[in-house]
């Protein structure tokens, strides 16, 4: 009798299950569909990334290669061009190579493509703050107070590791003002962070024992 009953009751189970294919077979196959058509478009995206990052590269390095000082705009353009790729890896590099090697002398444009790479490539945080301080670090002979610090306060307001060199190019701008007070002030920041840079909190320990001590 118990067998019976099993035997029943599997039956009806597999007839719900038949029946349900059944009637949302339609459905099923929009919902088997979607799926197939996503995953092969991850796939298809995937490689089209990693076909774009290998045709970057390739630009990138053929640029170096060919570099001439006597040709600066190609170099300055195909640079540029990468730049506006907002590349994670290579557009970096691209204005780095641009500035190491004085290609651009105005600094409103160097600035323009500092601001490309900040606020429309998607990159890691550090490395973001990196860049934040790097247009800090050359724009800190022209910049006003106000400006400068508007320029690190994304890095100021976190606990990047960028922190101790971002308030050491505030303290040693005001020193070199003349504003000794606020440069001391910034210098002494340093040394209260947890994670300041050894080197930087060696140094700034220095400029206060010997420039700044009362």
């Amino acid at each position: 009798m118990d067998e019976e009953i099993t035997i029943i009751n599997s039956n009806t189970r597999n007839e719900k299950i038949m029946n349900f294919f059944i009637n949302n077979k339609k459905s099923l196959i929009i919902s088997f569909s979607i799926i197939f058509i996503v995953i092969i478009s991850y796939l298809s995206m995937k490689e089209i990334k990693e076909r774009n990052k290998i045709k970057l590269a390739n630009q990138f390095n053929i640029t170096k290669i060919n570099f001439n000082t006597e040709d600066k705009q190609t170099t300055i353009d195909q640079l540029t061009n990468l730049i506006n790729e907002s590349d994670s890896t290579y557009s970096p590099l691209a204005l780095y190579f641009l500035i190491d090697n004085n290609l651009i002398d105005n600094i409103n444009e160097i600035n323009i493509l500092f601001d490309r790479l900040i606020n429309e490539t998607k990159l890691d945080e550090e490395i973001k703050n990196l860049i934040i301080y790097k247009k800090a670090l050359i724009n800190s002979d022209f910049s006003t107070e106000n400006d400068l610090l508007k320029m690190l306060n994304p890095i100021l307001n976190s606990d990047s590791v960028w922190k101790s060199h971002s308030l050491y190019l505030i303290a040693e701008y005001f020193y070199t003002k003349g504003q000794m007070q606020k440069a001391k002030e910034f210098f002494n920041q340093i040394l209260l962070l947890p994670n300041a840079n050894n080197d930087i909190k060696i140094e700034s320990q220095k400029r206060l024992s010997r420039d700044l001590s009362e």
